[in-house]
Order: C-alpha cells, then structure tokens, then sequence
C-alpha cells in the first residue's frame, strides 16, 4: 500500500513557474515508476509526465516537454513536476501516481493515487 499527498498548488500567472511535490509513505517508493497526471474541468485525466525507478528514463506529454521537469528523491520519497512557461491550458487538478510497471502512460497502469492539488494558470 502506497498512500501519495501532493502539494505545491497555487494561481499562478501565465509565464510563471511552480513546483508540484509528492510525497509517498511506505518503504517501497523506490519500486515504483511515479507519474503526473492532470485533469480540467470537463475533460478526461491526461498523463503529463513519468519517471522510472532509478531515474534513468523519463517520459512527457508532447505539450508540456521543454517546459516541465519531472524528478524524484527515492530518499525522500518524494516526487516532483517543476513546471515552468505555465500557460493557461496548464490551469487543472494535477495528481501524482504509483505504478508497478516498467513504463505507463495511462491512468489504468496505475495503482496509486493521491488527492489532487490545484494548478489555476491565470491569462
């Protein structure tokens, strides 16, 4: 069992930089490849991006690559999506997750979840 808790929400203008943080309980978060997802009102979840276990490979939506950085601390346990150049597309519910396999890209691959936290990209 993986409990996740997400922070680093906020309004943000348009250009502007946050950094989302994830942080996992337990001690297996290193067995685990960690993925953003993010869902808009209306609209289906949408991955953004993921990262493997030992952070050699990491993985981005088309729109967010050059803009986004995903990373984690497997020490921390802890997860995180700096993203930079926000754009009021950006603006959703962004929530990490844990899943057991090699690379995943749909919210179905994953076992985990957390609660969301609030991304709101003003124009």
């Amino acid at each position: 069992q993986v409990q996740l808790v997400e922070s680093g929400g906020g309004l943000v203008q348009a250009g502007g930089s946050l950094r989302l943080s994830c942080a996992a309980s337990g001690r297996t978060f290193g067995s685990y490849l960690m993925g953003w997802f993010r869902q808009a009102p209306g609209k289906e979840r949408e991955f953004v991006a993921a990262i493997d276990r030992i952070v050699t490979s990491t993985y981005y939506k088309d729109s967010v690559k050059g803009r986004f950085t995903i990373s984690r601390d497997n020490a921390k346990s802890t997860v995180y999506l700096q993203m930079n150049s926000l754009e009021p597309e950006d603006t959703a519910v962004y929530y990490c997750a844990a899943s057991r396999l090699l690379v995943a890209t749909r919210p179905s691959e994953y076992e985990y979840w957390g609660q969301g936290t609030q991304v709101t990209v003003s124009s």
